[in-house]
């Protein structure tokens, strides 16, 4: 099996493409990504070093010739490559449009032009916006943002392939937990990095907005697996828990016990989003937590330097 990866050099795609390389019906996983971030932590270390079925393409969602040539003799697509920027999902109206929504547009095109299997593509919960009522799959797509918007654009050009091939659209939670990859400007994330470093963290409204969050380990592992998953073809949450900001801050400060917090327009009640787990879907693609919440984020704040 030969495996496209777009995004490979990013936050969940470092991870993913670490577990499709041991898989044994894997035979070469292709990264294509254009570094834009810059991150080039994916080739530091020897985990994907010393790997014969790894190779790297530098290039661009919008560059159809390039994605037609490198899709000869791909089996299965991971479309994980976005403009992401939290919390600035409505600056750059342009640039997601064009990456997110266009980018992906082209990809599709491609891989209409291919032999390509199997399809996946990493969606976002935040396409359902803000709900006082936890929402599933069966939930219409209400986009607050450009960036949310931009993502169901491109799903509406991936939902053309589920006639063809076998193809997922996997709306993930919130993702936090270390990778050498890793986003420092998702919630979870940065939380834990200031209560590292500064011990300070800063809360937006009165903390008692919620969403939806699943681990990067979970997330790469039920991705990897639905390379060749019996699942049918469709549009999936991929979500471990839903959780409110003041539980994350209680549970740091229950492991960093000087920890301090500094409110911002306290009197605020922000909008949340909780998203139902579809438990058949993690039952399949085989994605169940196995620590708590806090030795999770214990395990994540022993991964820092100093």
């Amino acid at each position: 099996m030969k495996v496209f990866v777009t995004g490979g050099a990013g936050y969940i795609g470092t991870e993913l493409i670490s577990l499709l390389v041991t898989d044994p019906q894997v035979d070469q996983v292709i990264v294509y990504d254009n570094l834009s971030r810059p991150n080039y932590n994916v080739f530091l270390g020897s985990r994907l070093q010393q790997h014969e079925k790894v190779k790297f393409v530098k290039g661009e969602l919008l560059d159809s010739r390039a994605l037609r040539k490198v899709l000869k003799g791909v089996d299965v697509v991971y479309h994980l490559a976005a403009m992401v920027k939290t919390p600035f999902a409505n600056a750059e109206a342009h640039t997601y449009e064009q990456v997110n929504h266009w980018g992906t547009a082209e990809l599709v095109y491609a891989v209409e032009e291919s032999q390509v299997k199997r399809f996946i593509y990493a969606s976002s919960t935040g396409v359902y916006g803000f709900a006082a009522e936890p929402v599933d799959e069966q939930s219409e797509p209400n986009p607050q943002t450009l960036y949310a918007i931009s993502k169901v654009r491109g799903e509406e050009h991936v939902r053309r392939l589920s006639t063809k091939i076998d193809t997922y659209i996997m709306r993930c939670g919130n993702t936090y937990g270390y990778s050498k990859s890793m986003r420092f400007d998702a919630v979870i994330n940065k939380f834990v990095f200031d209560a590292n470093f500064t011990n300070m963290v800063t809360i937006q409204g009165n903390g008692k907005q919620s969403r939806a969050f699943i681990h990067v380990d979970l997330l790469a592992k039920g991705l990897a697996n639905l390379a060749h998953a019996s699942l049918a073809s469709g549009t999936y949450n991929l979500v471990d828990k839903n959780i409110k900001v003041i539980d994350i801050l209680d549970t740091l400060k229950e492991l960093v016990p000087s920890l301090e917090f500094i409110f911002i327009n306290q009197h605020l009640s922000l909008s949340q989003l909780n998203v139902k787990p579809n438990e058949e879907v993690n039952k399949a693609l085989e994605i169940s937590s196995t620590k708590s919440f806090k030795d999770e984020l214990s395990e994540f704040l022993g991964k820092f330097s100093f």
